[in-house]
Protein backbone atom coordinates (compact mmCIF):
# COMPACT_ATOMS: atom_id res chain seq x y z
CA UNK A 1 0.00 0.00 0.00
CA UNK A 2 1.33 3.46 -0.92
CA UNK A 3 0.86 6.36 1.45
CA UNK A 4 1.40 10.07 1.18
CA UNK A 5 1.11 12.97 3.58
CA UNK A 6 -1.57 14.99 1.74
CA UNK A 7 -3.69 16.31 4.58
CA UNK A 8 -2.81 16.14 8.25
CA UNK A 9 -6.53 16.07 9.17
CA UNK A 10 -7.36 13.13 6.88
CA UNK A 11 -6.03 10.34 9.12
CA UNK A 12 -5.02 10.35 12.80
CA UNK A 13 -1.40 9.73 11.82
CA UNK A 14 -1.52 12.51 9.24
CA UNK A 15 -0.97 10.02 6.40
CA UNK A 16 -3.48 9.13 3.65
CA UNK A 17 -3.78 5.67 2.14
CA UNK A 18 -4.69 4.90 -1.47
CA UNK A 19 -8.15 3.82 -0.27
CA UNK A 20 -8.68 7.21 1.41
CA UNK A 21 -7.65 9.03 -1.79
CA UNK A 22 -9.99 6.86 -3.87
CA UNK A 23 -12.90 7.58 -1.54
CA UNK A 24 -12.32 11.32 -1.93
CA UNK A 25 -12.31 10.93 -5.72
CA UNK A 26 -15.52 8.92 -6.06
CA UNK A 27 -17.95 10.07 -8.70
CA UNK A 28 -21.63 10.59 -7.83
CA UNK A 29 -24.01 8.52 -9.97
CA UNK A 30 -27.42 10.15 -9.92
CA UNK A 31 -30.30 8.38 -11.61
CA UNK A 32 -32.08 11.15 -13.46
CA UNK A 33 -33.89 9.59 -16.45
CA UNK A 34 -35.55 6.26 -17.20
CA UNK A 35 -36.67 5.48 -20.74
CA UNK A 36 -40.08 3.81 -21.02
CA UNK A 37 -40.89 1.95 -24.23
CA UNK A 38 -44.39 2.87 -25.42
CA UNK A 39 -46.38 2.19 -28.60
CA UNK A 40 -48.27 5.50 -28.81
CA UNK A 41 -46.43 8.56 -27.51
CA UNK A 42 -49.46 10.86 -27.45
CA UNK A 43 -51.62 8.31 -25.60
CA UNK A 44 -48.84 7.77 -23.04
CA UNK A 45 -48.25 11.52 -22.72
CA UNK A 46 -51.92 12.03 -21.90
CA UNK A 47 -51.90 9.13 -19.43
CA UNK A 48 -48.84 10.33 -17.53
CA UNK A 49 -49.80 14.03 -17.43
CA UNK A 50 -53.60 13.92 -17.15
CA UNK A 51 -54.10 10.76 -15.13
CA UNK A 52 -50.92 10.14 -13.16
CA UNK A 53 -50.07 13.83 -12.68
CA UNK A 54 -46.51 13.95 -14.03
CA UNK A 55 -45.18 17.30 -15.24
CA UNK A 56 -44.30 17.68 -18.91
CA UNK A 57 -40.71 18.96 -19.11
CA UNK A 58 -39.85 18.50 -22.79
CA UNK A 59 -41.62 17.49 -25.99
CA UNK A 60 -39.04 17.68 -28.76
CA UNK A 61 -39.65 16.31 -32.26
CA UNK A 62 -37.14 17.49 -34.88
CA UNK A 63 -38.39 14.92 -37.43
CA UNK A 64 -40.73 11.94 -37.82
CA UNK A 65 -38.04 9.45 -36.76
CA UNK A 66 -37.18 11.05 -33.44
CA UNK A 67 -39.22 12.44 -30.57
CA UNK A 68 -38.35 12.74 -26.92
CA UNK A 69 -40.95 13.54 -24.28
CA UNK A 70 -39.64 13.97 -20.75
CA UNK A 71 -41.99 13.80 -17.77
CA UNK A 72 -41.29 14.15 -14.06
CA UNK A 73 -43.35 12.76 -11.16
CA UNK A 74 -44.28 15.41 -8.56
CA UNK A 75 -41.41 15.80 -6.08
CA UNK A 76 -39.03 13.52 -7.98
CA UNK A 77 -35.44 14.16 -9.04
CA UNK A 78 -35.75 11.39 -11.65
CA UNK A 79 -37.74 11.80 -14.86
CA UNK A 80 -39.05 9.38 -17.46
CA UNK A 81 -38.73 9.70 -21.20
CA UNK A 82 -41.06 8.30 -23.82
CA UNK A 83 -40.80 8.86 -27.52
CA UNK A 84 -39.72 7.66 -30.93
CA UNK A 85 -36.20 6.46 -31.63
CA UNK A 86 -35.21 6.27 -27.96
CA UNK A 87 -35.10 2.51 -27.36
CA UNK A 88 -35.57 -0.79 -29.11
CA UNK A 89 -37.16 -2.36 -26.02
CA UNK A 90 -40.68 -3.67 -26.64
CA UNK A 91 -43.52 -1.38 -25.49
CA UNK A 92 -44.68 -2.32 -22.00
CA UNK A 93 -41.55 -4.29 -21.08
CA UNK A 94 -40.47 -2.20 -18.07
CA UNK A 95 -41.51 -3.72 -14.74
CA UNK A 96 -41.59 -2.52 -11.15
CA UNK A 97 -40.62 1.14 -11.21
CA UNK A 98 -41.09 2.50 -7.70
CA UNK A 99 -42.72 5.78 -6.75
CA UNK A 100 -42.31 6.48 -3.04
CA UNK A 101 -45.27 8.26 -1.42
CA UNK A 102 -45.99 9.40 2.13
CA UNK A 103 -49.56 8.06 2.11
CA UNK A 104 -50.21 5.04 -0.10
CA UNK A 105 -53.98 5.12 0.50
CA UNK A 106 -54.23 8.79 -0.51
CA UNK A 107 -52.05 8.19 -3.57
CA UNK A 108 -54.19 5.21 -4.58
CA UNK A 109 -57.38 7.23 -4.12
CA UNK A 110 -55.98 10.13 -6.20
CA UNK A 111 -54.92 7.88 -9.07
CA UNK A 112 -58.21 6.02 -9.01
CA UNK A 113 -60.16 9.30 -9.12
CA UNK A 114 -58.08 10.31 -12.16
CA UNK A 115 -59.10 7.10 -13.95
CA UNK A 116 -55.99 5.00 -13.38
CA UNK A 117 -56.66 1.31 -12.75
CA UNK A 118 -54.81 0.64 -9.50
CA UNK A 119 -54.44 -2.54 -7.53
CA UNK A 120 -55.48 -3.04 -3.95
CA UNK A 121 -53.23 -1.86 -1.12
CA UNK A 122 -51.11 -4.67 0.26
CA UNK A 123 -48.42 -4.94 2.91
CA UNK A 124 -45.61 -7.26 3.82
CA UNK A 125 -46.69 -10.17 5.99
CA UNK A 126 -44.36 -10.69 8.97
CA UNK A 127 -42.13 -7.83 7.87
CA UNK A 128 -39.42 -8.54 10.47
CA UNK A 129 -38.82 -11.90 8.80
CA UNK A 130 -40.37 -11.23 5.41
CA UNK A 131 -40.58 -14.29 3.19
CA UNK A 132 -42.29 -12.62 0.21
CA UNK A 133 -45.87 -13.04 1.45
CA UNK A 134 -48.46 -10.27 1.39
CA UNK A 135 -51.57 -9.34 3.37
CA UNK A 136 -54.40 -7.03 2.31
CA UNK A 137 -54.47 -3.38 3.37
CA UNK A 138 -51.85 -1.02 4.72
CA UNK A 139 -49.29 -2.15 7.23
CA UNK A 140 -51.00 -1.83 10.65
CA UNK A 141 -48.03 0.14 12.06
CA UNK A 142 -47.61 2.13 8.81
CA UNK A 143 -43.96 1.09 8.84
CA UNK A 144 -41.70 2.51 6.15
CA UNK A 145 -41.30 0.38 3.02
CA UNK A 146 -44.08 -2.02 4.06
CA UNK A 147 -47.24 -0.93 2.12
CA UNK A 148 -47.65 -1.04 -1.66
CA UNK A 149 -50.01 -0.45 -4.60
CA UNK A 150 -49.47 -1.37 -8.26
CA UNK A 151 -50.60 0.21 -11.52
CA UNK A 152 -49.65 0.02 -15.19
CA UNK A 153 -49.53 2.44 -18.09
CA UNK A 154 -51.54 1.78 -21.29
CA UNK A 155 -48.72 -0.39 -22.71
CA UNK A 156 -48.23 -2.44 -19.55
CA UNK A 157 -45.12 -0.82 -18.05
CA UNK A 158 -45.68 -1.39 -14.33
CA UNK A 159 -45.28 0.91 -11.37
CA UNK A 160 -45.29 0.30 -7.62
CA UNK A 161 -46.31 2.92 -5.06
CA UNK A 162 -44.41 2.34 -1.82
CA UNK A 163 -45.21 4.13 1.43
CA UNK A 164 -42.47 5.82 3.45
CA UNK A 165 -42.65 8.45 6.20
CA UNK A 166 -46.41 8.22 6.77
CA UNK A 167 -47.67 10.78 9.27
CA UNK A 168 -51.33 10.62 10.28
CA UNK A 169 -53.22 13.85 9.67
Amino acid sequence: MTIENKNANAHPSGWRTNAMRQEDERVDYKLEVIVLPVSDVDRSLAFYTEQVGFTLDVDYRPNDDFRVVQLTPPGSACSVQIGVGLTDAPPGSVRGLYLVVTDVEAARRELSQRGVEVGAVRHKAAKNDWQGRWEDGVDPQRSDYASFVDFADPDGNTWVLQERSFRPS
